[in-house]
């Protein structure tokens, strides 16, 4: 953390904190019967980014308004953010009109509001700190802008020696004002003393007959309140509306995740090809191969390898082991320091002990693999009988030969043996020899025979 955002967040931690997300938005250009908030970036619903966010710049308090599809994102939120509460606008008039639809929580004091956008999912806690900072420090109103690459469509930020006196929409911008590439984001800040009151004066006298939270700046600034602007890179205040936008969403996202990864330590050889998840953990030096891609609930520790081609997601790997290539690794593994999981190898809810191989055509589920254990090619725990699923335990030091099948539930002892072909149904004690196939026959010019026959049945 540098200095100044210690600072910023030092001038806000004694104030309360209130964020409304704003999330009532159709999302009927994303051609989904999923509201549109709950599309993911990096794994993560777009409302789930913007609530995190808001938490960990100090919001105490979130209230989320939602239009269509209320009741999947209100338990979405009960799932991850359990104190947020879910306000529905009814009827669509506007971005003030839909804050006012939590008028219930602007009505409980707070120091600070912050309302942000439910459908901007790449907005930092760091910037929402920067924004509280302005207040705690005397601002009255913040407006979030960007230096836009293309301004064409956005609101202007007009702004007079340090002061924000107006945002012009595109439409009404003078010529001169549509040179202006300062353009609002959508989010702001006010002290909560003021918000409520702002938003009530706020009319529809425009032609969509619509209540706009930009016409705040112009009425607090006619009440002489301070009014004034923190600005961002363009890339953090992306919005989505359609499923072109929320491709560019995850391109940005993507491009800041890796880029926090490589600066702490990790090697990404080609980090274009490399996919990572809201909360993917990669320690210095864990190395990642080409087109990896890492799913929600991920930890890598120091020095692990993943090699090329590898699916990753609710696993943890220990340091020093090694994954794939083309290795999938779902939910529930935990592979132990130094073990290897080669080519070809499906895990799922296995733990791999320190040291021990599976290193190629294997699936291994519901499982513990003792350290130092090998598994052979081919090998497979049958964990599933149509109805339930079976545990099975293999020793440390034991040896699974090629093309075995484990039938769970059974257990391996420590230093067994099982030879390859073997279907193994009952248990094998420690340093045992299991051989679970049928007695290989052999006759002689046998062959010979049946290719004569089958040439004269064909004619």
């Amino acid at each position: 953390m540098t200095d100044s955002t210690t600072a910023e967040k030092a001038g806000a931690e004694d104030r309360t904190c209130l964020a409304v997300v704003l999330a009532a938005g159709e999302g009927t250009r994303m051609r989904s019967s999923k509201p549109k908030v709950l599309h993911a970036v990096g794994g993560r619903p777009m409302i789930g980014h913007v609530a995190a966010a808001a938490g960990e710049a100090g919001a105490g308090r979130i209230a989320v308004v939602v239009g269509n599809g209320a009741e999947a994102v209100g338990k979405y939120l009960s799932a991850v953010a359990p104190a947020a509460r879910t306000y529905v606008q009814a009827e669509r008039r506007g971005t003030a009109h839909a804050v006012l639809a939590a008028r219930e929580a602007l009505a409980e004091a707070a120091d600070d509001v912050v309302v942000l956008c439910g459908d901007a999912p790449l907005v930092t806690a760091e910037t929402l700190r920067r924004v509280r900072a302005r207040l705690a420090e005397g601002a009255d109103l913040v407006v979030v802008g960007f230096e836009a690459d293309d301004p064409t469509g956005y609101g202007r930020l007009i702004v007079d020696g340090g002061r924000l006196v107006a945002i012009r929409e595109d439409r009404d911008a003078s010529p001169a004002e549509r040179m202006v590439r300062l353009c609002n984001a959508g989010l702001l800040a006010c002290r909560g003393e003021h918000l409520l009151s702002l938003l009530e004066a706020i009319g529809d006298d425009n032609a969509k007959r619509e209540f706009y939270l930009t016409d705040a700046v112009a009425i607090a600034n006619d009440r002489g309140l301070a009014v004034t602007t923190e600005i961002v890179p363009e890339a953090e205040v992306l919005g989505v509306n359609d499923r072109a936008q929320l491709a560019a969403c995850e391109a940005a996202f993507q491009a800041r995740a890796r880029r926090a990864a490589m600066a702490g330590g990790v090697t990404l050889v080609a980090p274009e090809t490399v996919f990572l998840a809201f909360d993917t953990m990669l320690a210095s030096d864990v190395v990642v191969e080409p087109n990896v891609v890492f799913g929600p609930g991920v930890r890598v520790e120091a020095g692990a390898v993943i090699h090329a081609f590898s699916h990753l997601e609710g696993a943890r790997v220990a340091a020093g082991a090694s994954v794939g290539p083309f290795a999938r690794l779902r939910p529930g593994t935990d592979l132990g320091a130094g073990a290897r999981v080669g080519n070809f190898v499906e895990t799922k809810n296995a733990v791999v002990d320190e040291g021990a191989k599976i290193n190629h055509l294997s699936y291994v589920g519901d499982a513990h693999v003792g350290a130092g254990a090998n598994v052979g090619a081919g090998t497979i725990t049958c964990n599933y009988d149509g109805a339930g699923k079976h545990h099975t335990e293999i020793g440390a030091g034991a040896f699974i030969g090629s093309n075995s099948a484990l039938v769970a539930p059974v257990a391996i002892g420590a230093g067994a043996y099982v030879g390859s072909g073997s279907v193994v149904t009952e248990d094998v004690p420690a340093d045992a020899l299991a051989i679970a196939r049928g007695r290989q026959v052999v006759k002689p010019g046998r062959a010979t025979e049946i290719r004569a026959r089958a040439k004269v049945e064909r004619g």
